[in-house]
């Protein structure tokens, strides 16, 4: 596999070095009987680990820092709790407690005690709390303890939203420096009569498309340029667009989070993560009608730990990128420990043709695969139209490890799918340690490549054999100034 140097001497005479290969491209998509010496039935279960579910991810906090959150060790001086009845919220599920969030939110926010007091936000229990499109604008002078034990929910449907208020986002964090969002309640988005315009792609029963129309729709959570953020608890269901993103954000910790919506329902990303770094998803379970968690360009050193995605969803994808021929970076994923079950994809990067940028350092092990259709893909000729024109550039794929992911999968489609640009090829592939058999039927098709480079380090089920080794000097000659963090 080739390995490129980071000085630019030892790079230069790397690169003279190899072999041209440039019209070796390698291709197999062959069916062929699988001994059944696995039995499919012996994979349902979540893979063990190590990991305590019981205690979220820690930062170790800066003394000096008022954004860090006190220590369970330090004794907190006060706990001062601003339960928002208190400002005139009624919780009855018709009266719009908007107003009333906004100033518990301000009130929380202004607390200028010690370094050893936390503002709580409390959402009581057995109420449940009408809000309309609202901004939670920080930085607070204190951590802030949003904790929902009830429910929120917006108003029912585009039709009784707010004229005048944003359509795309429903409750925004703003410029938060030291935040958890905890508790045992829902926020209800109340996302079918969304999903039911007349432009979303809504797959009734007749499996027909809809028309097109205005298609504004709100995601639940938003948080913006934001830092010091935690999560732990909260379900999170029915948004009627993405559950919760993250843009301009770093230091995101979530922790037993449970997100929920029908796998019907369009375009409902659990987690999205965009032009954002150091964030942990750990011991989590989200089930959608689209991707589990999407990682857009900007993106580096994610974590991804003991998350069960599924039923439905489209699973675990880097992208998509290089929309418009736009330039995207990704780096440093890493996805372990984890559970897809009953989805469309497992572990996937999907860039469009005429993008730039790369996707590196990114490693898939120990992912446990139930009834998935594709467990493995890469696809660099992503559209969600038919009339995508071939383009030369393209996102460099390029370190990318897939290691110990086993399971079934739908035989509708290779199990490992490496569809890479015709010109800009995907290098350093390492799969190890693969096991998918197919979940009914004993007929397995083998893996498909195009334009992929790689090795296969250990022995696998099904056999690969369509890597290829050494790209040319020529395919890679303009690829190696691409994203640097």
């Amino acid at each position: 596999m080739l390995k490129i140097s980071r000085d630019p001497f030892l790079r230069f005479t790397t690169l003279i070095l190899i072999t041209s290969s440039l019209f070796s491209y390698g291709t197999e998509a062959r069916l062929h009987y699988y001994n059944d010496i696995h039995n499919p039935n012996s994979y349902p279960e979540p893979p063990y680990s190590s990991f305590s579910q019981s205690q979220p991810p820690s930062i170790s906090p800066d003394p000096d820092d008022l954004s860090q959150p006190p220590s369970p060790c330090q004794d907190l001086d006060q706990e001062v709790v601003h339960d928002v009845r208190n400002y005139g919220a009624v919780g009855d599920g018709i009266t719009d407690d908007t107003g009333a969030f906004k100033t518990a939110w301000d009130s929380a926010c202004s607390n200028d005690e010690d370094n050893n007091t936390v503002s709580i936000l409390l959402v009581p229990f057995g109420f449940t709390f009408v809000i309309h499109s609202t901004i939670f604008t920080g930085p607070c002078r204190s951590y802030q303890y949003f904790q929902v034990d009830g429910t929120i929910v917006p108003r029912d449907g585009p039709e009784s939203w707010p004229s005048g208020f944003n359509k795309r986002q429903w409750l925004v964090f703003y410029r938060i420096k030291g935040m958890a969002l905890i508790g045992n309640g829902v926020i209800d988005g109340r996302g079918q009569k969304w999903w039911d315009l007349p432009c979303k792609p809504h797959r009734n029963v007749n499996k027909t498309t809809a028309l097109t129309g205005p298609c504004e729709s709100p995601a639940a959570l938003r948080f913006f340029m934001s830092s010091n953020l935690s999560m732990q608890g909260v379900t999170i269901k029915n948004s009627p667009q993405f559950h919760m993103t993250f843009d301009g954000c770093h230091e995101v910790h979530i922790n037993s989070l449970r997100i929920t919506s029908p796998p019907s329902s369009p375009n409902t990303d659990g987690i999205h993560i965009e032009n954002s770094n150091s964030v942990e998803i750990h011991n989590s379970v989200i089930s959608n009608g689209d991707d589990c968690v999407s990682i857009g360009s900007g993106s580096y050193n994610i974590d991804i730990l003991n998350l069960t995605c599924g039923p439905g969803g489209h699973g675990i994808s880097i992208g998509s990128l290089g929309n418009q021929n736009s330039r995207a970076c990704v780096s440093n994923i890493t996805v372990r420990d984890s559970f897809i079950k009953f989805s469309d994809n497992g572990v996937r990067i999907k860039t469009w043709q005429g993008g730039s940028g790369s996707v590196s350092g990114v490693t898939f092990d120990n992912i446990q695969m139930d009834n998935v259709r594709n467990p493995i893909i890469v696809d660099q000729y992503y559209c969600t139209s038919k009339n995508c024109p071939n383009k030369t550039n393209a996102v460099f794929v390029n370190d990318v490890v897939y290691q110990s992911i086993k399971g079934t999968y739908d035989r509708r489609s290779p199990p490992m799918h490496f569809g890479c640009s015709n010109n800009v090829p995907c290098v350093n592939l390492t799969v190890s340690d693969i096991d998918l058999v197919p979940s009914k039927g004993e007929m397995v098709v083998d893996p498909f490549c195009w334009n992929a480079y790689g090795v296969v380090d250990e022995f696998s089920v099904p056999s690969i054999s369509c890597l290829k080794s050494d790209p040319s000097t020529l395919l890679l000659g303009g690829l190696l100034g691409e994203c640097r963090v």
